[in-house]
């Protein structure tokens, strides 16, 4: 953002400030409580604090009360006050906002305040206080003004984080990095029923166990509420704004629209009538547990997620949703995965609908920011994966019908219009694989001639497993089957360190040496950049 930073306090001396403060207040702290508010008798606040969707004057502050985490009316079935202070240093000596705010019993007593009147590019410390007990505090930061021409911007890309497949150190290293956002791209919970090689990261079992998937809104709570109670998740939140898009894991695998998952038999099966009733248990779970400015409607299997924002005219962000609105994937193969074949025949195919994409072209043709970011879910480059391992299909390579390869008319439409409007410095940003791949984009990818249009980096997962089988054939095949991609790994778990100026961009891949400990080293093992006015992608 601007170009002299101020000095900022470690996550662990933020966590301490606020644990120092909790202790005071409850001591002295009184807080009025009205008669029509439930009484709160053991600390809340388990579930920590986040913060999210920052615009130059606001940023949405977000936490849950609760009891019992795994039982969302253990908190009982009247509503809560909840105040929340936001001060401009991390002891709340100049504390500048405050105000109340209801946790509503009907929303899981979740609480999201959209704290106006803030000063742009600026960082805050937050906190929320009821009857004596307080919550952690944490930092949070605005976006620069509409029209500053900020210097720099740094941020993380996470997505990918399977509870039951490791621990999460990578979220522990991001929340030390020197970061002014991240983006959390899809899959922040699994569905998946218990089973884990680790005693202590079984997932909760849902109401109708052996489905392998959840069905109800209690279900999608206390997956949430468990996956929040992991402390490194905590600490992430508490160090940065977060924006947010979900993926297909928070619902369940492979979604489309209303369309249930391909392979699913027996009970697990849907019509569209059930599994939109799924669908929003599980989008009213997602908003109950996250720092998002859209409104949640009980019962609605609708919530629109795509919006956008602006880092003054440096950095414009999209932020697409994939599933919502996308048509089924083509093939009708098991596990989405088939021929390439199928992906170029779905013509009419759309991963965003039509109206998504038509605000998206909008906003990549209405800008007059240094970069302009499509900030998705799966991988929209070309990807073709050795076929050894589907050995029912004789081909020499499948693709991922369940990403952009799925859909490459749409893809190519798209990449079309970026290329014939001069869209500067598009940047495309994408996860679900579980694996990194740095890609040159082009419109025609049958063509070696072909300009590249736009620079794609895929994050791998925070712990969510890729086939470790697939590794070392894929990078022997890259010059064959994938000449556009720069740098692919499979091997490792972590994010991607964004670090953006107005003449490059640096992407670095932040990997962690294990997902089997709490604790682990995380190192950059790959750095890669792109030159402002120059496509494509090359080693830093």
């Amino acid at each position: 953002m601007s170009a002299t930073r101020m000095p900022l306090p470690s996550r662990r001396t933020v966590l301490g400030a606020g644990a120092a403060l909790s202790g005071a207040a409850v001591l002295t702290g009184r807080d009025v409580h009205p008669a029509h508010a439930a009484a709160v008798r053991t600390d809340p606040f388990a579930l920590g604090v986040a913060s999210g969707d920052p615009l130059p004057t606001a940023v949405v502050l977000w936490t849950r009360l609760v009891k019992d985490p795994f039982d969302a009316t253990s908190m009982g079935g009247r509503d809560v006050e909840v105040k929340y202070e936001v001060a401009a240093d991390p002891r709340f000596r100049r504390v500048v906002r405050w105000g109340q705010a209801l946790a509503r019993a009907r929303f899981a007593h979740s609480v999201h305040v959209d704290v106006r009147g803030l000063a742009p590019d600026t960082e805050y410390w937050y906190r929320f206080r009821t009857r004596g007990y307080v919550s952690p505090s944490a930092r949070t930061r605005t976006a620069p003004a509409a029209g500053a021409h900020p210097a720099r911007v740094r941020f993380a890309i996470a997505n990918c984080q399977d509870l039951q497949n490791g621990y999460w150190p990578a979220y522990t290293a991001m929340a030390d990095e020197d970061i002014d956002l991240v983006l959390h791209l899809g899959d922040y919970i699994y569905e998946y029923d218990p089973s884990s090689a680790f005693a202590d990261r079984r997932h909760t079992t849902p109401q109708t166990a052996g489905l392998d998937q959840l069905r109800t809104l209690a279900d999608y709570r206390a997956r949430h509420a468990q996956y929040k109670l992991d402390p490194a998740l905590q600490a992430a939140h508490a160090a940065a704004p977060w924006v947010v898009t979900w993926d297909d894991h928070e619902v369940e695998n492979n979604y489309a629209t209303l369309v249930d998952e391909i392979d699913d038999t027996g009970d697990a099966r849907q019509d569209p009538a059930a599994f939109a009733a799924q669908r929003a248990a599980g989008y009213q779970a997602y908003w109950e547990h996250l720092p998002i400015r859209p409104r949640a409607v009980p019962g609605s299997p609708d919530l629109k997620l795509y919006r956008g924002f602006d880092y003054g005219d440096l950095v414009r962000f999209s932020v697409l949703d994939t599933r919502q609105y996308r048509t089924d994937q083509p093939g009708g193969v098991p596990n989405d995965f088939g021929p390439e074949a199928a992906g170029l025949a779905n013509v009419a195919g759309s991963l965003t609908g039509a109206e998504q994409e038509a605000w998206l072209v909008d906003r990549l043709t209405s800008t007059s920011a240094r970069w302009n970011v499509v900030a998705q879910q799966v991988m929209m480059g070309r990807t073709r994966f050795p076929n050894p391992f589907f050995p029912t299909l004789p081909l020499p390579f499948l693709t991922n019908l369940d990403q952009w390869d799925g859909y490459a008319a749409q893809r190519a439409r798209l990449l079309g219009t970026i290329a014939a409007r001069g869209v500067a410095n598009p940047v495309v940003l994408g996860g679900d694989i579980h694996s990194t791949w740095f890609n040159d984009l082009v419109v025609d990818p049958d063509d070696p001639h072909a300009p590249v249009v736009a620079s794609e980096f895929v994050s791998t997962s925070i712990s969510s497993d890729f086939p470790a089988a697939f590794d070392a054939p894929i990078k022997a095949l890259l010059p064959r089957d994938n000449p556009r991609t720069r740098y692919f790994d499979g091997s490792q778990r972590g994010y991607l360190l964004m670090d953006v100026d107005r003449e490059r961009w640096l992407a670095q891949a932040r990997t962690v040496d294990t997902i089997a400990a709490r604790t682990a080293t995380v190192a950059t093992t790959a750095a890669f950049a792109v030159a402002a006015g120059t496509p494509g992608i090359v080693p830093a």
